[in-house]
């Protein structure tokens, strides 16, 4: 059985504490003042660029997420044993009621304050509540402060953390990125903080997180969210692990979303519903996680010499079941538009695309919907061409359940899998069956760190596979461009 001991989990739920936060270096801070509202599900700093942000976060009516019960299978995905699928959300594992209230976001930073009104935490936004901060300056540190109360209270709670704005684009600066995929919850591999990816993680200080999508899994049991109060649970669950949180606090992040966040698996939109949840029901749930302030698909530019672009795979595709032809596409007419324009635009000495599903592969044969598959042959062929023609340019994908690193015979373009969130979600390929395109195959969990340094003027790209304590596994570097000697500053 994994988990939790029978006689360790009975004594951590009689205490309360089945998802307790220890303490630890880092996390962020919550002071209560007898208010009847908490912030368990923490607060995220979203869509960070120079000079803009999105802040967002749940007010909840309990201080701790319910403990966790259940024993979990030996096989892969860990589903929980003899869970009633029946039974209300509120009583599951891992549940976090909503409260009704009000919250307020104040950041300060380099003599800069910004506070919120106060902003109404509603029962049909799931008490959710976001602020979109605009006006911050580049590369600059803010302090940030999350207030709730609850209805017809003056006493509140509140959650600190910090976050940094993205470094001008004329500037020459390092970076130190993190991306991850694939957490079901679980899946978790701490029954006390959840994933050790996220401390690991956040030992490392990122500037950025990038999530490429199955962030919760609907179409898992424990509950299988065919509902859309058991699909609001999946997040509460997720989020309510204190590894999330306390990264979270520090830590700003772009998400992506998948299949599994939406409906279910190889989710389009012509899907029908998955018992009572509609495509429709998905996409607003999480646009009320991940709340946007345009497309879905977005680039940033991270200083001078690194630009990435991150890309929406579900919104806009042609039904997987439809013959392959030069119109069946992922991205739709619009999005390869705006993703040319853009590329053609930028000067940036390394350029990454961040996709939900793999381009480059290689790919399980009975899988039909991405660019490795014989699906969507077509785009997937243009695509790799287009990437192929701009130098320094690379995929990096998640939707697999394994770590990789793999070069397109056809051409030479190079895709980086950051595996899943934890070893217990990892499965789906032979790590024997290594294949001439892999130049790296593991069948393991973790995340892939992406650092941009400095030798003199030379830029230099790494990219490290971690494994879910951090242990580097394997890294692949590639230098730049040499840029004249900059002005002192």
């Amino acid at each position: 059985m994994n988990g939790n001991p029978p006689g360790r989990r009975r004594f951590l739920a009689q205490l309360g504490l089945g998802v307790l936060s220890l303490p630890h270096k880092g996390a962020s801070h919550q002071r209560q003042a007898k208010s009847d509202v908490f912030f368990t599900n923490g607060f995220k700093v979203m869509e960070v660029t120079p000079n803009t942000a999105i802040l967002w976060t749940r007010l909840c009516g309990r201080e701790k997420p319910n403990p966790i019960l259940h024993s979990r299978r030996e096989e892969i995905f860990r589903h929980p044993l003899n869970f009633d699928e029946t039974q209300p959300v509120d009583v599951m594992d891992g549940a976090v009621p909503g409260a009704a209230g009000e919250v307020r976001f104040v950041v300060e930073g380099h003599r800069q304050r910004i506070a919120s009104s106060w902003i109404p935490a509603l029962a049909e936004n799931d008490y959710t509540a976001h602020f979109r901060l605009a006006d911050l300056r580049p590369a600059t540190t803010y302090v940030t402060r999350v207030e709730g109360r609850a209805d017809g209270q003056r006493a509140f709670v509140v959650a600190e953390g910090s976050f940094k704005t993205l470094p001008p684009e004329d500037k020459a600066v390092s970076a130190n990125l993190v991306t991850s995929t694939c957490q079901y919850f679980w899946s978790f591999d701490d029954p006390v903080r959840g994933f050790r990816t996220y401390d690991s993680m956040g030992r490392l200080k990122p500037d950025l997180y990038i999530h490429t999508g199955d962030y919760v899994y609907y179409d898992k049991p424990g509950p299988l969210a065919t509902t859309l109060e058991k699909a609001r649970h999946k997040w509460h669950a997720m989020d309510g692990w204190p590894a999330l949180r306390e990264f979270y606090a520090h830590v700003p992040v772009y998400m992506i979303k998948d299949d599994h966040d939406l409906l279910f698996n190889d989710a389009y939109p012509e899907m029908p519903p998955y018992g009572e949840l509609t495509y429709q029901d998905g996409l607003r749930l999480w646009y009320q996680n991940v709340p946007l302030s345009g497309k879905p698909y977005r680039t940033l530019r991270y200083g001078r010499d690194l630009q990435i672009w991150i890309v929406e795979g579900r919104e806009f595709r042609t039904p997987n079941h439809a013959q392959d032809e030069p119109g069946k596409s992922i991205w739709g007419e619009e999005q390869k538009q705006w993703f040319m324009e853009t590329v053609e635009a930028s000067e940036a000495s390394f350029k990454i695309l961040f996709s939900p599903t793999p381009v480059v592969g290689p790919d399980r044969g009975r899988k039909n919907d991405n660019h490795a598959n014989t699906g969507y042959a077509t785009e997937g062929v243009w695509l790799r061409q287009y990437l192929s023609r701009h130098k320094n340019m690379f995929v990096v994908n998640g939707d697999r359940h394994w770590q990789y690193v793999s070069r397109d015979p056809g051409t030479g373009v190079m895709e980086f899998g950051s595996g899943p969130v934890s070893d217990f979600h990892a499965q789906g390929w032979d790590p024997n069956d290594k294949r001439p395109e892999h130049r790296f195959l593991r069948v393991k969990g973790g995340f892939l760190n992406i650092t941009l340094t400095y030798d003199s003027n030379r830029p230099i790209l790494t990219f490290l596979h971690r494994d879910v304590d951090g242990n580097v596994v394997h890294q692949e570097r590639f230098p730049g461009a040499n840029h004249r000697q900059s002005k002192r500053r």
